[in-house]
């Protein structure tokens, strides 16, 4: 007897109608492998399940038969809740107590494993009342939905992971908050990831339904960040994080899976320190070389292979700002293949070069600025500082470009010495001092940008006063920061470019660049200025000698320009 073959029987689940609503891709009919089902801001309605975009009458009908056969969920009230969850509990003992008696005779425990099946499937219904959700937990279920994960019919672990990824869909946990937080703290407090992570590797995902496990898995991992992002931190050490760089490396088609691994890598290392040391550790930095590599020479052929690349490149930048890393970066040739991305002109391009900036920014960045040049790099970055590239779909901003860009100058000016750095001022002097002209160009665009915020801010704060309020700290800090994004932190970093050039390079630099201030109505102070707020607002807060010498040492630029 073929039990898998028994137990592929799917039963209606009665929630189909609440389910679709919560996918956000639909099943694409020549490949129905999987498409990811994640959640956007903007997929609040339910997806259209025809190719063709339009129902035929058969199709409508078809549809209000189901939605007619289906049990009314909102009906079910808290007795009812405590029976299926009994239920439940029952079909659990009664399976495992079967399969202990006759553990080869599967027959013996068929019946019992589909009555299993049957109402896992029926639990769906549950996350319609996510207020009893307190229920389900003090009933210990959990910890049987969790036990059952690893239960050795995969097709029962699959229906788990399924039943969990529904009833912690982030809709439901954020629209009730208080009720279902007491899930994801109980999952949680069963390692629900490293369970997870544990189930993972036995299965085949060549097969559609593990498959699907797969990804359903990754979806649970998903909404438990989602909602509770301290998270990320204790996750990963879980095995988690192992795991995604496996399968990152793993040698298959792109699939979806693929990329919301590289999501959930991304993830992972946004904000959390301790992942971007674990991921260096784990050689993490190489795997992502070894994968952005693919990209060098030829274009993602999908926008879902566009968002691999571009959460690949997010998971590089997050990486590096653990300042081992960048000694990772270097010794893994990280510089020789973004340099060689800026070449190829590739979609590639415009994302390597926000790259580079994580990788030479600060005293960190040391080497890898001096590596940069050695590697010809500024044969590289020259040309996309005089004209910026186009914007690509993704990626950066053709403003993000041009800070990126001024950044990577920047730090170069910073962290260079010298024959190095006289190559970089050499730059400056070239082609009847074009690259002079292009800076100029850029400080009066950011000034302009800088002002128009400027204007803002001082109605915004008339209208503070006007109306009697007044304005804290906290909202001095905002204004600033609001400066910053319209464009105050390009602005500063051309300035400094100006005033390295100006004191380090060749005289004939500070000349051009007082000629062009003076046909352009331009101001010294201006500029002063704008270097002077700089140096009162940079450095490592938590590193005061440091910061202090970056100031003096703008400051002492200052007073030489």
């Amino acid at each position: 007897m073929d039990v898998g073959e028994l137990l592929s029987f799917q039963p209606e689940k009665p929630t189909l109608s609440y389910e679709a609503k919560q996918k956000r891709s639909k099943v694409d009919e020549d490949d129905d492998r999987g498409r990811r089902k994640r959640r956007r801001p903007d997929a609040g309605g339910l997806e259209e399940p025809f190719s063709n975009g339009q129902m035929t009458e058969e199709e409508k009908d078809k549809i209000k038969k189901m939605v007619e056969a289906e049990p009314d969920a909102e009906l079910m009230d808290e007795t009812s809740f405590k029976k299926m969850l009994l239920q439940f509990e029952k079909r659990v003992y009664k399976n495992q107590e079967n399969r202990i008696k006759f553990p080869d005779l599967p027959e013996k425990f068929l019946e019992s494993e589909i009555e299993l099946n049957e109402i896992i499937h029926e639990m769906h219904v549950m996350a319609t009342v996510p207020e009893y959700y307190q229920i389900l937990v003090d009933l210990r279920c959990v910890q049987s939905l969790l036990q059952l994960v690893a239960h050795d019919n995969t097709d029962i672990s699959i229906a788990v992971i399924d039943l969990i990824q529904e009833l912690t869909d982030p809709d439901i946990l954020s629209e009730n908050e208080d009720t279902a937080s007491v899930l994801v703290d109980a999952l949680l407090d069963g390692q629900v990831v490293a369970v997870l992570v544990n189930n993972l590797d036995r299965l085949d995902e060549n097969i559609k339904e593990e498959f699907e496990g797969v990804h359903n898995s990754l979806a649970i991992i998903e909404n438990m960040t989602e909602f509770k992002p301290d998270v990320c931190a204790d996750i990963a050490q879980q095995g988690l994080m192992q795991w995604l760089l496996k399968r990152l490396r793993m040698k298959r088609p792109f699939d979806q899976n693929k990329l919301y691994c590289s999501e959930i890598l991304s993830i992972l290392l946004q904000d959390t320190e301790e992942n971007r040391q674990l991921l260096g550790e784990l050689e993490g930095i190489d795997i992502l070389l070894q994968q952005l590599a693919t990209f060098k020479k030829h274009d993602p052929s999908s926008k879902d292979e566009m968002e691999l690349m571009e959460n690949l490149f997010d998971a590089m930048c997050s990486a590096l700002a653990f300042a081992p890393n960048r000694s990772r970066f270097l010794r893994g040739e990280g510089l020789q293949l973004m340099n060689l991305m800026l070449r190829e002109k590739k979609l590639s391009r415009n994302s390597a070069v926000k790259v580079l900036n994580h990788a030479m920014t600060g005293i960190e960045g040391q080497d890898n600025c001096q590596k940069f040049v050695e590697i010809l790099g500024l044969r590289s970055v020259f040309p996309l500082y005089m004209k910026t590239p186009k914007t690509a779909k993704t990626g950066p901003t053709s403003d993000e470009l041009e800070e990126h860009i001024s950044s990577i100058i920047a730090s170069m000016m910073r962290n260079c010495q010298g024959t190095l750095r006289q190559r970089l001022l050499l730059k400056f002097t070239e082609n009847d001092h074009e690259k002079v002209e292009r800076l100029l160009e850029l400080h009066f665009k950011y000034l302009d940008k800088v002002r128009q915020c400027d204007d803002q801010i001082e109605r915004e704060k008339m209208r503070l006063k006007h109306s009697g309020e007044d304005l804290d700290e906290d909202m001095e800090d905002e204004f600033y920061l609001k400066r910053l994004d319209a464009g105050l932190f390009t602005l500063q970093l051309i300035d400094y470019i100006m005033l390295e050039a100006c004191a380090s390079g060749a005289s004939s630099i500070r000349s051009r660049v007082m000629q062009i201030l003076n046909m352009r109505g331009g101001s010294i102070k201006v500029i002063r200025g704008v270097m002077r707020e700089y140096a009162g607002n940079i450095g490592d807060a938590k590193d005061k000698v440091a910061r202090e010498a970056e100031q003096d040492r703008i400051l002492a630029l200052v007073d030489k320009f």
